[in-house]
């Protein structure tokens, strides 16, 4: 190689490290980031996800070892040195073993541990392109949400996001409502099978269900489009990467000078770096193959160390900046998103550079775990206080489901007391599902616990429902009694005769209990139809009676009017048998409507003024105004209102001989007491004013039962 040859290569070497770096640190690191975001960018672009049934299964694994993951510098020349290098540290780390005490033995093992678990998910990334889309959609409390809840937010998701970057919010949603559906199923199949169905002919749906269904049919037929297509892609994207590594191969071989061999180097690790994504199980492989002829290439260049250094150099201060960035993320305060960035710096450390020199690899690589360490520290901190929650959570539950069991173990003995424990239930139902969520091992237990308490509350509900259905079926034989009755007196013409009886089975029907929820309405129709049909006749039987109780009530405002201007001769015998004959003819006019009954009391009120004039005796004066109310009583022929007037009387006389009784006791506290003492007099008086109520009352009983 000539010595202008190697002046121009130095030349392209040193104006890529100007470019690449500039010597300010801060803007070094938004070169890297910046090869991140393009590295994404081109993701975003491709749509690539990799999301498949087996990654899933990893991604999960990963959720729960997010804190180990680490990398080592995986910068060996093929699998075979690979191998070889590995069988070299084990036979050192043997001979240092006896030197070295128990926590570093732990280390050591932890460290390969996490160096494993962090292959896995490189090599998951390099499928799946859709990482930083899958964490940046909110993930929500789906356990809180309602059925109705879940859908709205899956046909949400479904619509809106990319179906490759949403298969871990689908499996929480669906794992979500199949358990509420579940419980609301056999829930459903009690009440059935308590009612006496057979359990081959239970069935379930509801309009929620059936539209889970249609969007989870419209995910999966996404979801497979998408990878059926993404097969293609892989598949063709490792052709690239093959045919990348013969060009490799050949450059060894190829007879030209080495300024143009090592640009056609240089193009060949860009083709690399965007050939996109590929089969996860072909990634180490194809990876280890590549990286093999890399550094066969770099040990052609030995020729002409000043390449060699120059590359090593460049590759030095790229990968400072990657732990710059990582030190950098040690101070975020979003432990979930600096993970999610150290991911990506150490995919960019695998992928994007190559060695450095052999002096340094030990050095940076520490550095760049120490900053992984304490990422992963600060990441196993927010678990642990995610778990406290968990833990408080898993606290509120146990209480919740505890006052369930006290419901389930519960007697109540009517549907009042039922309906209120079934209140009850659902307001600690809405309680448990909004608690949030419990440790993981612990919420199968929970779960189990909950329903099993659940399902014994329904089912003792059931059992007391199921034994009302006898006394249901006893209650609709009575009320079918009762229809028979009104359809067999619907067309009675004896209307004074019928109506009490048809108001008495109108009065019985509404104290026979619950009838079998099937056959109530159909019952109640029956029954009202028939009371309708004579009541109906009824009341047009009776406009006519209305008629001549109108013209009474006319007629007595007439007699009312002209008894207020009645004028007295001055001589009682004159003058009461008047009022007599007035009170008689008042009593002939007949009834009046019943809301023009006041006109009665105006009458009476009217009376006692005349009375009072006349000088007439108070037990004469009542008996006289009784006997219209008598009248009105005989008239109604209504044995129900006679016997509450017997039994009214009846008591007014017991509870006046009663007060008569104890004024008379009271009076034996005045024995020493003269005759004229003023409270003597008034107790005395009190007596005889009793005394002459108690004598009206008895001839106001005297009357009633001469009706009888």
């Amino acid at each position: 190689m000539s010595q202008q040859e190697n002046e121009n290569m130095k030349k392209d070497l040193h104006n890529e490290d100007a470019t690449n770096s500039d010597g300010n640190s801060d803007t070094n690191k938004e070169s890297v980031l910046g090869s991140a975001s393009q590295e994404k960018d081109n993701s975003d672009n491709k749509n690539y996800s990799g999301v498949t049934e087996s990654q899933n299964a990893a991604e999960n694994k990963d959720k729960d070892h997010l804190e180990k993951a680490m990398i080592d510098e995986s910068e060996v020349s093929s699998s075979q040195a690979t191998k070889d290098a590995e069988e070299k540290m084990a036979a050192t780390s043997s001979a240092q073993l006896e030197d070295e005490d128990e926590e570093e033995l732990a280390q050591s093992s932890e460290k390969k541990d996490i160096q494993t678990e962090f292959e896995d998910t490189v090599a998951e990334d390099s499928e799946d392109e859709t990482t930083s889309e899958r964490h940046g959609i909110e993930k929500k409390d789906y356990h809180a949400m309602s059925k109705e809840e879940l859908v709205k937010e899956f046909e949400h998701l479904v619509t809106t996001q990319k179906v490759q970057a949403i298969k871990e919010h689908v499996e929480e949603i669906k794992s979500e409502f199949n358990a509420k559906f579940d419980e609301e199923v056999e829930e459903k199949k009690e009440d059935f099978l308590a009612e006496g169905g057979n359990i081959i002919d239970f069935h379930y749906s509801t309009p929620i269900k059936k539209q889970f269904n249609s969007v989870y049919f419209d995910y999966k037929e996404k979801r497979n489009n998408y990878y059926q297509q993404l097969k293609q892609d892989l598949n063709k994207n490792l052709n690239k990467r093959l045919e990348i590594v013969e060009e490799l191969k050949g450059l060894l071989d190829v007879e030209e000078n080495i300024n143009t061999t090592y640009k056609h180097f240089k193009e060949l690790q860009n083709r690399w770096r965007t050939a996109g994504s590929i089969p996860r199980d072909k990634y180490n492989t194809v990876w280890n193959t590549y990286h093999h002829h890399v550094e066969n290439f770099y040990d052609f260049l030995h020729l002409n160390r000043d390449f060699r250094d120059l590359d090593f150099k460049h590759n030095l201060e790229q990968k400072l900046k990657i732990i710059d960035r990582a030190e950098e993320l040690t101070q975020e305060k979003d432990t979930s998103r600096a993970f999610r960035e150290l991911q990506m710096l150490h995919k960019m450390w695998k992928e994007e550079l190559g060695p450095v020199a052999k002096e340094y690899r030990d050095d940076i690589w520490n550095k760049f775990s120490e900053a992984t360490k304490k990422i992963h520290d600060l990441r196993q901190s927010y678990y642990d206080d995610l778990e406290k929650n968990y833990e408080k959570n898993l606290e509120i539950k146990q209480e919740i489901i505890t006052k369930i069991k006290s419901l389930s173990e519960g007697k109540y003995t009517s549907h009042n007391q039922w309906q209120q424990q079934i209140k009850e239930l659902e307001t600690l139902r809405e309680q448990f599902f909004k608690a949030g969520k419990v440790p993981r091992e612990k919420n199968e237990a929970t779960w189990s616990e909950f329903k099993s308490n659940v399902r014994q509350f329904n089912r003792n509900k059931n059992a007391y429902y199921k034994g009302l259905k006898k006394e249901q079926y006893d209650n609709l034989e009575r009320k079918k009694e009762l229809i028979k009755i009104a359809e067999d007196n619907k067309d009675n013409e004896d209307f004074k005769a019928t109506t009490p009886l048809m108001k008495k089975i109108q009065a019985d029907w509404k104290k026979v209990g619950h009838v079998p929820r099937k056959d109530s309405d159909k019952v109640w129709k029956q029954f009202k139809a028939a009371c309708n049909h004579y009541f109906n006749r009824m009341h047009e039987n009776s406009n006519e009676e209305n008629a001549e109780e109108m013209k009474a009530f006319d007629q007595k405002k007439e007699m009312l009017d002209s008894l207020k201007s009645f004028e007295f001769s001055g001589d009682k015998k004159t003058d009461l048998p008047k009022i007599k004959t007035a009170i008689e003819d008042w009593k002939n006019i007949g009834k009046v409507p019943f809301n023009k009954r006041f006109i009665e009391g105006k009458f009476n009120k009217l009376l006692d003024q005349l009375f009072s004039k006349l000088d007439v005796s108070n037990t004469k004066a009542e008996m006289m105004k009784y006997e219209n109310k008598i009248q009105a009583l005989n008239d109604a022929d209504d044995d129900k209102k006679l016997r509450n007037e017997h039994y009214f009387l009846s008591k007014k006389v017991e509870e006046t001989k009663a007060e008569i009784r104890q004024l008379e006791n009271n009076l034996q506290f005045f024995s020493n007491v003269k005759d004229d003492n003023p409270l003597v007099k008034e107790v005395l008086k009190n007596i005889e004013n009793h005394k002459e109520d108690l004598k009206i009352w008895k001839e106001k009983l005297k009357a009633i039962k001469s009706l009888y």
